[in-house]
């Protein structure tokens, strides 16, 4: 009986007394980082410590060590206790038993929820993703960060906001759309549940084309501009440029715009002719009307050129001046110059060629030019050089010993022939010595005087000549009209000048 008394004696003591005691927080948030501590009136005196969770040994270790939650969650809530292991006296230990202390782990914050500004947005619009989601007011200040998903693609990791904004959706985005909070310490992660976004495709509608270029037409060497667009439309649109008579394609764009433009340069006038455009945005295609270009040629290099009578310009004949550019497009302003000083201007409305006619004078001698204008810019021609002298004199004497003395012979519209000497007089032969510049009359003899005689063929173009003595030529002198001479009565002519 002693024996058995002394065993009980030295066995451990299993007691609940205030000497142990457990430290557990009242509440704490999912991902926190929980402290449970089991600590007793003299620490030292602790050989075993074992952790309790409802009931369940959870961790022992050998002096007075806390027990560590790095990352609570809702399973980690229940009743904590402990039990320490303590020496006595001597040899004989004793076991304390802690009370029971609840722990409670709370949301930190619930799943979130993602909401898009459009389930059914139509292609290029913007559409904007919320994460949504809440903290209690005493963990206000946690930071929170957000990722969006589709299909399994990230779109945004990491984002410091709770929205994400597609700027222009397309059709090829349509699918299920899901976003992410999480911590910043990565503790804890949450996701939404997932949401389908089916974008709209509008089918292109009303195509058109124009022409884009001052007047609506274009100018050769320079850049067309031909812009198809369409009224309605979204997506990646598919544009064409094609002429009417071949229907070839002249030129092809895709671009996730209602308007595309095709340049063609430089311009020429094989250019002209009617053009269409098409659009397509995978709904069918869809043609515009047929627009003409038309294509201007500007001036280029003018070519002028200076006619007269004959083959030499003489004072007194009327000259024509001409400028003319083949290829430029009608209507044309023409100017003319003399020496740079404005002579005048023509227009020629229907293109081609305009002239300007001029009296030929002395002064006119010099450089001449032409420029012309029909809206695409002034260009001039070369300089024409014209050397205006005096005309040859319309009579002559012939078969004499010089120059100053013979038969008298006239010149009219191109052929020569003598002239009668019915009233032929000093007055007549001074306007003939005047006009050859032989001085002065000095006599009035026949024609006969200086063989050979004259050829038959030659005509006798002046009957009478009316001379009052004061004309510069005798092509001035009145005349009679009728002819009954023959060359045996041609008139002569003696100058002093021989």
């Amino acid at each position: 009986m002693l024996l058995w008394s002394l065993l009980l004696a030295l066995a451990p003591v299993r007691v609940q007394s205030d000497w142990l005691s457990i430290s557990v927080p009242r509440h704490a948030y999912e991902g926190d980082h929980v402290s449970i501590s089991c600590t007793g009136e003299k620490n030292y005196d602790i050989k075993r410590l074992k952790y309790f969770k409802d009931g369940s040994h959870i961790a022992t270790y050998s002096s007075a060590l806390s027990y560590t939650i790095g990352n609570a969650r809702f399973s980690d809530s229940g009743y904590y206790s402990c039990k320490a292991d303590r020496k006595l006296f001597l040899f004989i230990d004793t076991t304390e038993k802690s009370r029971d202390a609840r722990l409670s782990v709370q949301e930190l914050f619930p799943a979130p929820g993602m909401t898009a500004s459009s389930l059914q947005p139509i292609e290029g619009s913007s559409v904007t993703l919320s994460c949504n989601t809440w903290l209690p007011l005493d963990r206000a200040t946690t930071q929170l960060q957000y990722s969006f998903f589709k299909d399994g693609n990230t779109l945004q990791s990491g984002w410091s906001s709770a929205k994400f904004t597609i700027s222009a959706i397309r059709k090829e985005d349509s699918g299920n759309y899901w976003c992410e909070a999480m911590t910043a310490s990565r503790s804890v992660l949450k996701r939404s549940y997932r949401s389908y976004i089916d974008v709209e495709r509008i089918p292109v509608s009303q195509v058109s084309m124009e022409i884009q270029s001052p007047g609506g037409w274009g100018v050769e060497g320079q850049t067309l501009l031909l812009v198809c667009s369409v009224a309605n439309g979204t997506g990646l649109i598919t544009y064409s440029w094609h002429r009417e008579d071949t229907e070839e394609s002249v030129g092809k764009k895709s671009q996730r715009s209602q308007r595309a433009e095709l340049e063609i340069a430089p311009v020429s006038e094989s250019h002209a002719g009617g053009y269409y455009c098409t659009a397509d945005n995978s709904y069918g295609l869809v043609q515009s009307e047929v627009v003409n270009v038309t294509v201007k040629v500007p001036v280029l290099s003018p070519l002028l050129s200076i006619s007269v009578p004959g083959v030499l310009p003489f004072i007194g004949d009327v000259a024509e001046l001409q400028c003319e550019d083949k290829r430029a497009s009608p209507p044309i302003l023409y100017w003319f110059y003399h020496e740079n000083i404005t002579l005048g201007n023509t227009s020629a409305p229907s293109g081609g060629k305009a002239s300007f006619k001029l009296t030929l004078t002395a002064g006119h001698s010099g450089n001449y030019s032409c420029e012309a204008d029909n809206g695409w810019g002034m260009k001039r021609s070369q300089v024409v050089p014209l050397n205006v002298t005096e005309p040859p004199p319309k009579v002559r004497l012939v078969n004499g010993p010089h120059a100053c003395e013979g038969r008298v012979e006239v010149e009219q519209e191109g052929r020569w022939g003598t002239v009668c000497d019915d009233g032929w007089d000093m007055k007549d032969v001074a306007v003939v010595c005047r006009e050859l510049g032989c001085g002065a009359a000095v006599h009035t003899p026949i024609a006969m005087l200086y063989p050979p005689a004259v050829d038959e063929a030659l005509p006798v173009l002046i009957q009478v000549a009316l001379c009052n003595g004061t004309e510069k030529s005798l092509a001035e002198c009145d005349q009679v009209e009728t002819f009954d001479c023959g060359h045996d009565e041609d008139a002569g002519a003696v100058c002093e000048g021989g």
